[in-house]
């Protein structure tokens, strides 16, 4: 009889602990009391081409930035060629950087900003599937609101992803205008 009460308390308490999952709302509640006024996110796709596709080609070929190599030594390679910025732009490349180790960037192309915390993205072999992602939706979770550490929305779950991403930032378009130029020289 003690046995079968515990054993009930037990099974009542884990699946009050999942309703509580399951009942977390998908929007985010960003510290600046501010949520993305497109809560929609059932636009994001995710469509597996017959050959798979890496972050680096899907990037340069879908926003005009002529870089190659690794995506994580994009950042570096824009300096001087490509206006570099924190912030996102319509057609920029977000680099996001330390991507599964020091050594691994990720790159994707901004498709439109929704509010000052969320942007789409496009972008290829998030999942390590070399899948293409479309209007993926991106969540800036920095303190202050600098675009520095992002959430990425994860189109199989329909949830926001549970991993931190840091932001290198945020290449072009377009070349480096005088301010950008003068404003990497004062960095050095």
């Amino acid at each position: 009889m003690v046995g079968s009460f515990f054993r009930l308390a037990a099974a009542a308490a884990f699946f009050a602990l999942l309703g509580g999952c399951a009942s977390a709302p998908n929007d985010l509640a960003f510290d600046s009391g501010e949520r993305a006024r497109d809560t929609s996110r059932d636009s994001a796709t995710m469509t597996v081409p017959e050959k798979p596709l890496s972050c680096v080609p899907f990037a340069r070929a879908h926003s005009g930035v002529d870089i190659h190599g690794d995506a994580y030594t994009w950042w570096d390679k824009a300096e001087g060629r490509y206006r570099r910025s924190a912030a996102p732009s319509d057609g920029a490349v977000m680099v996001l950087a330390g991507y599964a180790g020091p050594s691994h960037a990720h790159v994707a192309v901004v498709r439109r900003i929704v509010s000052s915390r969320e942007i789409r993205v496009d972008h290829a072999n998030w999942l390590n599937n070399g899948a293409i992602f479309l209007d993926d939706p991106v969540a800036d979770i920095s303190p202050n609101n600098d675009w520095s550490e992002v959430l990425v929305w994860n189109v199989q779950t329909h949830a926001w992803g549970v991993h931190t991403y840091n932001v290198q930032g945020f290449i072009g378009p377009g070349t480096p205008g005088r301010n950008d130029l003068v404003a990497s020289a004062n960095e050095e």
